[in-house]
């Protein structure tokens, strides 16, 4: 009778070190995002921002060099000949600002490409054009779609495209892991087609992010959520209930901030603008950009990223089939032993059967862990 307390006592220190021991993730999960999101978003800065002087006078030149030098580094100081140049430079992203001077001083920017980036180099040029003693005209090259008058719609369909994406990893990769890994996979492209359907109709006829291009605003989501799901579910068989946090690293944290869709690479820290150039993310929201306002220009590199990503995926979900069929090996080869452990031990055997079982409930309980996380 003496032991009952004692019992309890054991049982109440084991569950609070399991409580305890699960409390890593989301601690995890809150140093992660603290880091990504203040790291990336807290204090943007323009380097080598890159505008334009047109003109090929001398005072263009003088201009530009001095706006250069005051700049320290923050611009990276061009001229064009003509507001033509000027123009096919900002439809090919190659600068966010054009600035003809005179007296009639005008700014050519294009929205599209960069919210943020046009209203930082609107304040140079109006600096600059007051110093003159001249109002700035401002005109936009390539606005964005009404139902996006701030251009980061896109940015934020790209949160939504990738919750339903990750979210929809714990739930195959929890509920759905009795079942075979091709199962899994074919699951997984079907979640991924339900959520780009989902994502376009949410950019088109809802809320009008885009007002044309909307087939291949589709065709890139779900490259983008299948990759994100057959990655997320190739993951699941070697992490279990840490998958969660490591497609959040993958998909949320390192994703959003390095995809471009708030502040460009070059407003941000170098490490977010290094992982622009590559990242599931960034490939999205440029190839949107690219295909809907600027004629497609460096769109086949874009879908060329997001093409890569999916094929990435294809290779986690081959690596985890010889990984799970040696693991069910495995099983198969210790059942018999475990059977025979039970009929030979008696009440012995029956404590070390239960013992066994064990990590199945505990399983369970990760699956579920991972869908809490999520």
């Amino acid at each position: 009778m003496s032991s009952g307390p004692s019992a309890a006592a054991g049982s109440t220190a084991a569950a609070l070190r399991h409580v305890l021991s699960h409390l890593v993730t989301p601690l995890l999960m809150c140093i992660g995002m603290g880091l990504a999101y203040l790291g990336a978003f807290h204090a943007p800065e323009p380097h080598d921002l890159r505008v334009d002087v047109v003109g090929s006078g001398p005072s263009a030149r003088v201009l530009a060099q001095t706006l250069q030098d005051k700049g320290d580094g923050a611009l990276s100081v061009g001229t064009v000949p003509d507001r033509a140049a000027a123009e096919t430079n900002l439809r090919d992203q190659a600068s966010y600002g054009a600035y003809l001077p005179g007296k009639h001083p005008e700014l050519l920017v294009a929205s599209a490409s960069s919210d943020t980036s046009a209203t930082v180099v609107e304040k140079v040029f109006t600096k600059v054009a007051a110093e003159q003693g001249h109002p700035l005209k401002v005109t936009d090259t390539a606005p964005t779609a009404a139902g996006d008058p701030t251009g980061q719609g896109i940015f934020f369909l790209l949160v939504a495209v990738s919750i339903g994406s990750y979210a929809s990893v714990a739930v195959i990769g929890g509920a759905g892991a009795v079942l075979g890994l091709r199962i899994r996979a074919a699951l997984a492209v079907a979640a991924s087609l339900v959520v780009s359907v989902i994502g376009a109709v949410f950019a088109g006829p809802m809320f009008g992010l885009v007002d044309h291009g909307l087939g291949g605003l589709w065709a890139m989501a779900w490259l983008y959520s299948a990759g994100i799901l057959l990655i997320g579910v190739g993951l699941h068989t070697f992490l279990k209930r840490w998958t969660t946090l490591g497609v959040m690293v993958l998909f949320v944290m390192l994703n959003f901030t390095s995809s471009g869709g708030i502040f460009r690479p070059e407003l941000q820290p170098g490490f977010f603008g290094a992982l622009h150039s590559f990242w599931n993310g960034a490939g999205f929201v440029e190839g949107v950009r690219s295909h809907v306002y600027f004629g497609g220009h460096a769109l086949g590199r874009q879908v060329l990223v997001l093409a890569l990503w999916f094929v990435v995926g294809l290779a986690v979900m081959g690596l985890a089939g010889p990984a799970e069929a040696k693991r069910q090996k495995t099983a198969t080869e210790t059942a018999p032993v475990l059977a025979e452990s039970v009929e030979d031990g008696g009440a012995q055997g029956r404590g070390r059967h239960v013992r066994a079982e064990a990590p199945t409930g505990a399983d369970g309980v990760e699956e579920l862990e991972e869908a809490v996380a999520v």
